[in-house]
């Protein structure tokens, strides 16, 4: 963690009144961070969604409602805290249309070859296949904090 992203996440916590949590994440979105942080800080991006299996390969547990993070950009420095409002397993070919649209990326369609073209690099660096009904883990979250 580096020292504005500790500052950052402080701040919050004094403007609430409230001890700062101890364990906090902090980290970027997908390919293209910068993008993908400003979506957060406006509210378009919502949701994001995760590969289930890459939590298993690398011993991480699955996100949790009510816990928080810090949205990183590009360079590592902080744009938003958000808190997790909703989890679930859902296989890739049964996520709706409503929450490909909550990750503020464009349509339906869109989300679909992005998500499927992440996945299948993300999966191949761990020596996997990507499949249509891969089970990804559906984050919605709300922005509590921006910089």
């Amino acid at each position: 963690m580096n020292e504005r992203t500790e500052s950052f996440w402080n701040d919050y916590w004094v403007q609430q009144r409230q001890k700062p949590l101890g364990e906090y994440d902090a980290f970027q979105f997908g390919a293209d961070a910068d993008r993908l942080a400003e979506l957060v800080a406006t509210g378009m991006k919502t949701a994001t969604c995760s590969a289930h299996t890459l939590y298993e390969l690398e011993g991480e547990a699955v996100p949790q409602i009510g816990q928080y993070s810090v949205v990183l950009d590009a360079k590592d420095l902080p744009v938003a805290i958000i808190q997790v409002t909703s989890v679930a397993l859902v296989p890739m070919n049964k996520v709706p249309e409503e929450f490909a649209l909550a990750e503020g990326e464009g349509d339906y369609g869109y989300w679909w070859d992005a998500h499927k073209q992440f996945f299948t690099q993300e999966l191949a660096m761990h020596g996997l296949s990507y499949s249509e009904n891969l089970l990804l883990v559906c984050e919605r979250f709300k922005v509590v904090h921006k910089a």
